[in-house]
């Protein structure tokens, strides 16, 4: 990964260094480099839109996860239900792309969100009357991976539409904050809910929480959208991501580790509800518990990259973010006390946080304007397909060898992925100075 020397959110805009509050002017200036993608109306709007909405989805995904176990027991079927959630983005997330570079990215934000509102508030009637399936889950999952197959790639590549180029290392780290935070409730709430209420309501909370996103979008004030014309194919014209990343080293390289690490790192997730009732002997606030314990992790990851990004390499950020991840990982794997779990997940956040928000900065701030819409469906088919891969190896990998055993595994990959990246970068950084000489 060449996130060589070039620290992304070094580019935040500089902001005034005095406040005349009484603060030193360092100090000052450091907060509001922190916060400067705040200073956009857009931006405003649209961060506390979605942050409603983010607490609603991971309400949902900590219901959904506990129930197709409860349902099931089935660590197989976990695999498969987190692979029929992000699966059809392998198949449409470069059309996603090419959506998002030739259309309005509000206009397919919000028929998205609409879209998965209904899918929620299906899913939260099926469970109330006592109709739900796994395979109806199943299907709802594939409903929505297709939603976002094209809500993705449009909201990475919008960000730059509601701040400036200089304020988007900033809004990617805040972006990454807001999800966090969002972890860090979410899962509390559905812990609670599931336990008092049951998984009904939870689905519910999303689907009434998506009307803030959607509310939010609709109050931003933006250009009239132009459509540029292209030439050649709508093929050719959504394959040239995939031109400009096998071109570009840098980008190929971000790509790659990200592609590594989700396929045996992030596949964890998948596995904490098997985890957490048959190896910690857990009900359903202890699980909601452990995943909030990895959002506040990873809350404190995104907002050392707003805060230490000038201080350090990229570079040094993303592959100790990596190592960081998978260290804690492997310790989680082996620990059997609740107790020490929640120390562990969270330290487990924080790396996956470091890799994550210096990577998304890395990449976006490489790309061109117009092409940011088709590298971001790359990455979103990544997401797609390499981590539903992993979600399926992992799943049945732990019916073999148990699920610790196959966390441990996936961690002891990405430990080595990222070595090997490093030492890819700095051969290709010799070979520059030598060329430089």
């Amino acid at each position: 990964m060449n996130l060589n020397d070039e620290n992304p959110a070094a580019m935040a805009a500089q902001t005034a260094a005095a406040t005349g509050d009484g603060a030193s002017p360092k100090t000052a200036a450091g907060w509001r480099k922190m916060f400067s993608a705040f200073r956009h109306r857009n931006y405003r709007l649209y961060f506390s839109g979605q942050l409603v909405s983010l607490i609603g989805n991971w309400v949902n995904s900590t219901a959904e996860g506990w129930l197709v176990y409860q349902l099931t027991g089935s660590t197989a079927l976990l695999g498969v239900v987190a692979a029929a959630s992000t699966g059809p983005m392998l198949f449409l997330s470069t059309w996603g792309g090419w959506v998002a570079d030739r259309h309005p990215k509000r206009t397919v934000l919000v028929i998205a969100q609409i879209v998965s509102m209904v899918l929620s508030l299906l899913l939260a009637f099926l469970t109330w009357r006592g109709l739900i399936q796994p395979w109806q889950i199943i299907t709802i999952a594939g409903l929505g991976g297709i939603v976002m197959a094209f809500e993705m790639p449009a909201r990475q590549s919008f960000v730059i539409e509601m701040t400036s180029r200089e304020d988007l290392p900033n809004a990617i780290a805040l972006n990454s904050s807001m999800i966090n935070g969002a972890r860090i409730i979410g899962p509390a709430i559905a812990g609670v809910v599931m336990a008092k209420f049951g998984v009904a309501l939870c689905y519910f909370i999303d689907g009434v929480s998506f009307i803030a996103v959607i509310l939010g979008l609709l109050a931003l004030r933006l250009p009239k959208h132009v459509r540029k014309e292209h030439t050649g194919s709508k093929l050719d014209h959504a394959l040239g991501g995939f031109r400009y990343v096998w071109n570009n080293p840098r980008v190929f390289t971000i790509l790659t580790l990200f592609a590594v690490v989700g396929i045996f790192g992030w596949s964890y997730s998948v596995l904490m509800p098997a985890f957490a009732r048959d190896v910690l002997g857990l009900g359903e606030q202890a699980y909601g518990a452990l995943l909030t314990a990895s959002g506040a992790g990873a809350l404190a990851g995104a907002l050392c990259v707003t805060a230490a990004s000038e201080k350090f390499k990229a570079r040094t950020l993303a592959i100790g973010g990596v190592w960081i991840f998978s260290g804690m990982i492997i310790l989680f794997a082996l620990n059997r006390n609740f107790y020490a779990a929640l120390p562990l997940l969270a330290g487990a956040g924080f790396g996956m946080m470091l890799f994550m928000a210096t990577s998304n900065s890395a990449l976006q701030t490489s790309v061109p304007d117009e092409m940011r819409g088709r590298v971001m469906g790359i990455w979103a088919l990544i997401f797609g397909g390499m981590m539903p891969f992993g979600s399926l190896v992992s799943g049945g990998f732990a019916r073999m060898v148990g699920v610790p055993v196959t966390i441990i595994i996936g961690a002891s990959i990405c430990i080595l992925a990222a070595a090997v990246t490093l030492c890819v970068v700095q051969r290709r950084d010799r070979s520059a100075a030598g060329a430089g000489k």
